[in-house]
């Protein structure tokens, strides 16, 4: 989708002849690097069934991930006819869920394909890699390293980093800042991911296989792919990598 805000960006890579030199790839976890949906799944189920209640199904969970814990007890509590304005039982809800989930966060959860080989190739070419996600911190450490994902990625900004969530452009802003790169792009796979580039004014790279609500056309996005063997050459063609070597960008039009 076209829109104002989505102005060309001029030198989104600060390229040299070696690669990029000061340029984060900022990931979102949750849909994007990887699928967690049957280890949140099992974890509210639990907590439903202590509660009294039926489990929900995998996909109505799944259409629940994207703002955070708190987002998702409230939606459940929706679903389940509870009140969550009720902030004591939301409160009780949100303890149980998140007891269950700490316990067994990584079990289930397992990357998308190719992800590694991906990180592996952008870290290559000189990109730094941080992750921005509305999961908490410790949480979304926990899972990249249970998952071996962790020495890719020197800094996580979660959900509980700051006093604000995505699609607050601050969680993104502190990524850029904490990786110490004067250029970013964001690559996620939700509504909310495009909303937090478009509010942080960074170009923004959708995986079309994650966690979205609606149509890939109805998401604003910098250019889009499905299978992270692509992204690499895709980040490259964004930065302006031409016949092996790196050009100066001067603009970055929406794919």
């Amino acid at each position: 989708m076209e829109n104002a805000k989505w102005r060309a960006y001029s030198h989104t890579c600060e390229n040299t002849q070696k690669g990029p030199r000061m340029t984060a790839i900022i990931f979102d976890l949750d849909g994007t690097l990887i699928d967690s949906v049957p280890d949140i799944h099992k974890a509210a189920s639990e907590m439903l069934t202590q509660a009294g209640q039926a489990p929900l199904s995998v996909a109505k969970i799944r259409s629940f991930i994207g703002n955070g814990v708190p987002a998702l007890i409230t939606k459940i509590m929706c679903e389940i006819d509870e009140n969550p304005q009720d902030s004591a039982r939301h409160s009780i809800l949100e303890q149980c869920f998140m007891r269950h989930y700490t316990a067994a966060p990584a079990v289930l959860s397992t990357p998308f394909d190719n992800v590694r080989a991906a990180l592996e190739a952008l870290s290559a070419d000189g990109f730094k890699l941080a992750v921005c996600t509305n999961k908490p911190e410790g949480i979304a450490r926990q899972i990249l390293q249970d998952l071996n994902l962790a020495p890719y990625f020197a800094v996580v900004v979660g959900g509980d980093s700051l006093p604000v969530r995505k699609p607050d452009p601050a969680p993104l802003y502190a990524a850029i800042e904490r990786v110490g790169t004067s250029a970013a792009i964001y690559v996620g796979d939700s509504e909310v991911d495009s909303e937090t580039a478009l509010n942080a004014d960074v170009p923004f790279i959708l995986f079309s296989k994650g966690y979205r609500r609606g149509l890939v056309s109805e998401i604003q996005h910098h250019a889009t792919f499905s299978d992270f063997a692509e992204l690499p050459d895709l980040v490259r063609t964004i930065c302006g990598h031409v016949s092996g070597n790196w050009i100066d960008s001067t603009a970055l039009h929406r794919f």
